[in-house]
């Protein structure tokens, strides 16, 4: 969600280490943690009470959203990767060499799953 790494956290901790002391630190992080679920529910009811005022039903919005991950730049790569070779041509003179060595069979080609990287 943030892509914050270890090396930021590890920052962070001892900026708050120092500033707040080790006596205080668990408080104060206490004390965010809190204020940032106040926030979230804010957040939460306030959307919640637009939603009801406005009159508006989200579920057509949503499932026109979840309909449009189909463009997604990895799924339409997928879906350039995932096309099957073309079967193999039926020319009747490629048949009828007398010593004409069989194709090599082809590997399954592996598929690419956008959602695994």
């Amino acid at each position: 969600m943030f892509d914050i790494g270890i090396g930021e956290i590890i920052l962070v901790a001892v900026v708050g280490l120092l500033i707040f002391g080790p006596e205080r630190l668990p408080r104060a992080a206490a004390d965010a943690a809190r204020w940032l679920n106040q926030i979230r529910a804010m957040a939460s009811g306030a959307r919640k009470d637009l939603v009801d005022s406005a009159g508006i039903d989200l579920t057509d919005t949503v499932d026109t959203v979840k309909s449009l991950q189909e463009f997604h730049p990895k799924r339409l790569a997928a879906s350039l990767f995932n096309d099957q070779p073309a079967a193999p041509s039926t020319n009747p003179a490629a048949t009828t060499q007398p010593n004409a060595t069989p194709p090599a069979a082809t590997a399954p080609r592996p598929t690419f799953d956008p959602d695994a990287t």
